[in-house]
């Protein structure tokens, strides 16, 4: 029996080594890296480029256009870097005019029917599990892990080496380094085990325990906890990215324990 073969634009770039299995379609404007793995039933649309080392399971669309009714047909782009796993069914969406571009980082893991819509900025390393549902213009930075059926709301923005549990609602930003679960969305800890996973130090961590004890624990208010916290704490790093982040987060950041 002959093998079908998929559907791949004379205008598409395709890396070597790179393998486009059966009944897949591959538009013009469509730049694939080397030794990536498009598998079969993939919809790939122009403006879309994928970097290498790339795996791409059955039923994923790529580059589609935004569900935005201001889209207005403009020329916009999804970047895609190398190493990242797209598993069956996950949807990724290109922009609007806001950013031109929706990014997903290197060495991500997007699992099964998850879905990134436009404008959104994911970092590397970062792992969104089965059902996660990122509205447009979120910004998730590096090394971030949600749990299945996360729902994040647009134009949140969540920190670096964070853990959303599962089922969460995200309505707020959610500042680095921290575990964060309940309904509404609320401060449970450090994400200590992520933390020394990544080679982080004890002293390292325990900076940023005494940040949160301040800003989510002790506190009421979480500008008196930074206030508190500036004044009475050691300068680190870990310090000064968790208060620029909340600084920097004028519709306001997840609650703390309660």
């Amino acid at each position: 029996m002959t093998k079908p073969t998929p559907y791949i634009h004379s205008d598409a770039n395709i890396g070597t080594g790179t393998v486009v299995e059966p009944f897949s379609s591959v538009y013009e404007d469509v730049v694939i890296g080397d030794n990536t793995w498009i598998g079969p039933n993939v919809t790939i649309f122009p403006g879309t480029r994928i970097g290498n080392n790339c795996k791409i399971f059955p039923g994923a669309v790529i580059g589609a256009e935004p569900q935005d009714l201001k889209f207005g047909g403009e020329y916009t782009k999804v970047e895609i870097g190398d190493g990242t796993s797209i598993r069956e069914c996950v949807t990724i969406h290109k922009a609007t005019e806001d950013k031109w571009v929706t990014k997903v980082g290197k060495n991500c893991l997007l699992m099964a029917y998850s879905h990134i819509a436009h404008d959104t900025w994911i970092g590397d390393h970062c792992v969104l599990a089965n059902q996660v549902s990122i509205a447009g213009h979120v910004e998730i930075e590096d090394w971030a892990i949600l749990e299945g059926l996360v729902a994040v709301q647009q134009f949140i923005k969540i920190g670096a080496h964070s853990f959303i549990a599962g089922a969460s609602l995200v309505r707020k930003n959610i500042p680095p380094y921290v575990k964060a679960a309940r309904e509404p969305i609320s401060y449970v800890g450090v994400n200590t085990v992520g933390l020394k996973r990544r080679g982080f130090t004890e002293d390292d961590i325990r900076n940023i325990e005494d940040v949160y004890r301040l800003i989510f624990v002790q506190n009421q208010n979480v500008t008196r906890g930074i206030e508190q916290a500036e004044i009475e704490l050691k300068e680190s790093s870990q310090k000064t990215e968790i208060i620029d982040f909340i600084k920097n987060s004028p519709k306001g950041v997840m609650k703390g324990i309660y």
